[in-house]
């Protein structure tokens, strides 16, 4: 086979998974995940056709994916992949652009400071800002608090990129005790000590008591969240962050989903967000593109590129290049998706999807009170955290609703009872699978109350 009928293959192949979603489990059961043993092969001493090779990529992987690009799948909000982005990332592996700077591809570099400005402009920050489409929240966050760290050095005069860490004065970093996974692990990564990391207490909603903030001074960096990962909950920035600013702290926004909530009726949500330094966000979570897509945004555009420049003698591109703005050096132009939904939702589309979704999650918690279900979070965004009588039936009930193959989310931990967490960021979600979401809970919870 060809390169072109191998690539219309492929495509085929995809076009049928995603017409199947609607029908496809939303986990795979036994079978599925103990045929993926026939994966485990010994390396070829002969390669084996390219056609055989997608063939058992289908067969055998298609069926053992969670269908988390489908409708009923609320779980890590994670969203499906929009049309528009799905075929940009597409024809954007076709090009196969190695998009470190212009000179590698004006095209990719064009695309994704275009996708920048429209990033900054729909989110509603300040427009001199640098953004960097990196792999993840992780990795955007690595590099948002690496030029944290580096900026605020400076400012007590120490040449990090000279003298390191040895010696240095330190920096302190306060985090909420709700602090998401990825900010916890870029920290550690960077060298700043799990034991050294001050604690800021929160509320009984999750976040921050600004009464009770640590100390604050000038070699200090503060992590908030917009959109806490269990109850969706927004720090208070509008007073946090001027008193940290007063201190000449530096401010870190985890926004990996509840950022968009600015782009919506619900901005009042983030209200004081826009006086950080920097901030991360993802587009594969709400705005709905491909994996892998997020964001590192900073007010102070030289001091990201000048953390993580890449230049090398037979490689230079401008400051704003994004080899400059994210840790790739060798990377895709991730920025393109974004690029792509973004001109086609517009800021009406990104508006009612996350009003939507925001609507369909009350949805789900007024359906969950009314099964007898106790729901534990406020929600005020795509976060519904609830449980049932007793941590034993709320552990049946969740893996009853796994096992059953029509809808999937996960369980979690809140204020020290086991909880489950339905996140609603899926384009393809409408109200009729709400509808049967609910009637599966229901007929779980009435069935368990009934044994």
């Amino acid at each position: 086979m060809d390169e072109l009928a191998l690539l219309a293959a492929a495509d085929q192949r995809a076009l049928h998974y995603t017409r199947s979603l609607p029908a496809r489990r939303v986990f795979p059961d036994a079978k599925a995940i103990a045929d993926l043993s026939l994966f485990k092969e010994a390396l070829p001493d002969e390669g084996h056709p390219a056609e055989q090779t997608l063939a058992l990529l289908d067969d055998v992987g298609s069926p053992a994916t969670a269908a988390s690009n489908g409708a009923d799948y609320f779980g890590f909000v994670i969203g499906a992949s929009l049309p528009v982005a799905s075929a940009a990332e597409r024809l954007m592996i076709a090009w196969d652009q190695c998009a470190s700077g212009w000179d590698n591809s004006p095209v990719s570099a064009t695309l994704e400071r275009q996708a920048a400005r429209w990033l900054l402009e729909i989110l509603d920050l300040p427009r001199e800002s640098a953004v960097g489409f990196g792999t993840s929240a992780t990795a955007c966050t690595l590099g948002c608090l690496a030029t944290a760290r580096r900026e605020l050095l400076k400012r007590q005069g120490w040449d990090f990129d000279q003298e390191g860490l040895v010696g240095a004065p330190e920096i302190r970093v306060v985090v909420s005790a709700l602090a998401h996974i990825t900010v916890i692990k870029a920290l550690r990564v960077l060298g700043f000590g799990l034991r050294h990391l001050i604690i800021a207490p929160v509320n009984d909603q999750g976040q921050v008591d600004v009464d009770r903030l640590p100390a604050l001074d000038d070699r200090t960096i503060l992590c908030l969240q917009a959109g806490e990962v269990n109850g969706g909950e927004f720090d208070n920035f509008a007073q946090l962050i001027p008193r940290a600013q007063a201190a000449g702290a530096w401010v870190h926004v985890d926004g990996a989903f509840g950022l968009w909530a600015r782009a919506s009726s619900l901005n009042a949500l983030t209200d004081g967000v826009e006086q950080a330094d920097s901030w991360t966000t993802d587009a594969h979570k709400w705005l709905n593109t491909p994996y892998d897509c997020a964001m590192a945004i900073c007010r102070h555009a030289a001091a990201l590129s000048a953390t993580l420049r890449g230049d090398a003698v037979y490689s230079a591109a401008a400051e704003d290049a994004q080899k400059n703005l994210t840790l790739e050096f060798s990377r895709r132009p991730r920025g393109i998706p974004v690029w792509a939904a973004l001109r086609t939702l517009g800021r009406k589309g990104v508006a009612e999807m996350v009003e939507r979704h925001c609507r369909l999650a009350r949805r789900v918690a007024e359906g969950l009170s009314s099964s007898g279900y106790r729901v534990l979070n406020r929600v005020v965004l795509n976060q519904v955290l609830f449980c049932a009588d007793n941590e034993q039936q709320t552990r049946r009930i969740r893996d009853a609703v796994q096992a059953s193959g029509e809808t999937w989310f996960g369980a979690t931990q809140w204020q020290g009872q086991a909880a489950l967490r339905i996140s609603v960021s899926s384009w393809r979600t409408q109200e009729d699978n709400i509808d049967r979401l609910l009637r599966l809970l229901d007929r779980l919870k009435q069935d368990d109350v009934v044994e």
